[in-house]
């Protein structure tokens, strides 16, 4: 079973009786529950691709924060061999919120970085839910610094609500370790490709989303502060998210128009959570098809820089 957002109550009140006859048909064999369930499979099936064929900003939101959706270790174990992380920013401690080391994808050796919330409570709070301090993008940094000596493609997953904002980070260079890592990323000779597949939050993805090639799974979210943080500071309001979502352009299909990221990953009906191994296997094959084109290019940084530096010219 999933856990249902609340716009999907017609889904899984479908789904629900479906899994109600099944388990008739388990305990009384000689009952035959086939058509009806077949009935309701399809039912559901329509209510699921009409309410996520006009799902709205706050919607997609919901969906992009979805507990069960795939996480960088799940991208991490079907994509990639021979992870080795690296521990530590080599200044203050190793911070799990952000994953990093070395791994190979399809046979080519790359540097990967990205963000973990966790799956669970235990590992949530191991990970502070993806909320990186300032070790996190310290240790990041470190790792586009080894990968850009020995010219090995970089590789980030982006999945953050924003970088942590508590006191500690805030005394440890929180801000400054953020530029940091995006001067990094700006700096790398070799290529970088980065992917938003949940949530991409202000600095705290930006830092090791400033890539050659930026994507975003159809029901991620990008945007320069959460929703929530953004109704706070215009209407001093938290409850006020769904209406500031709406105002943001957040969503892929918003950003795409915009020149901010160069292309979306679709995701089933339903959002990833619903099959991951699609959705991871069809990230694969992007990161792939970016790597090899950007192969063939000369000045990758110029290219980079130039990129950012575009953005919003034409607006």
């Amino acid at each position: 079973m999933y856990n249902y957002l609340d716009f999907e109550k017609p889904i899984s009140d479908l789904e629900g009786k479906i899994l109600e006859l099944k388990n008739i048909a388990t305990e009384n064999e000689s009952i035959d529950t086939s058509e009806e369930i077949a009935r309701l499979e399809t039912r559901a099936r329509d209510a699921m691709a009409d309410i996520y064929s006009k799902l709205t900003p706050w919607q997609k939101t919901q969906v992009a924060r979805h507990p069960q959706r795939p996480h960088f270790m799940d991208y991490q174990k079907a994509l990639f061999t021979e992870f080795t992380p690296l521990a530590g920013d080599r200044k203050f401690a190793n911070d799990d919120a952000i994953q990093a080391g070395f791994a190979r994808f399809r046979g080519q050796p790359v540097a990967l970085i990205g963000q973990e919330k966790g799956s669970d409570t235990k590992a949530r709070l191991k990970h502070n839910f993806g909320s990186a301090r300032p070790e996190g993008y310290r240790k990041a940094i470190r790792i586009m610094e080894l990968a850009d000596r020995f010219n090995m493609p970089v590789v980030t997953l982006v999945d953050t609500a924003g970088a942590y904002p508590g006191v500690g980070a805030e005394e440890r260079g929180q801000a400054e370790a953020i530029a940091r890592s995006t001067e990094m990323c700006l700096n790398v000779r070799s290529p970088i490709v980065s992917v938003v597949i949940g949530e991409g939050g202000s600095g705290g993805a930006i830092a090791i989303a400033t890539g050659n090639r930026v994507y975003m799974l159809e029901h991620s979210i990008y945007s320069v502060i959460s929703p929530e943080g953004a109704a706070s500071i215009l209407w001093r309001d938290s409850a006020r998210a769904k209406e500031a979502a709406s105002n943001m352009k957040i969503t892929a299909e918003d950003l795409k128009a915009l020149g901010v990221i160069d292309g979306i990953i679709p995701e089933p009906v339903g959002g990833a959570h619903r099959d991951p191994e699609r959705v991871i296997a069809a990230t694969g094959d992007v990161i792939a098809a970016a790597l090899a084109d950007l192969a063939q290019k000369n000045d990758l940084r110029a290219e980079r820089r130039q990129k950012f530096l575009e953005m919003g010219r034409n607006l």
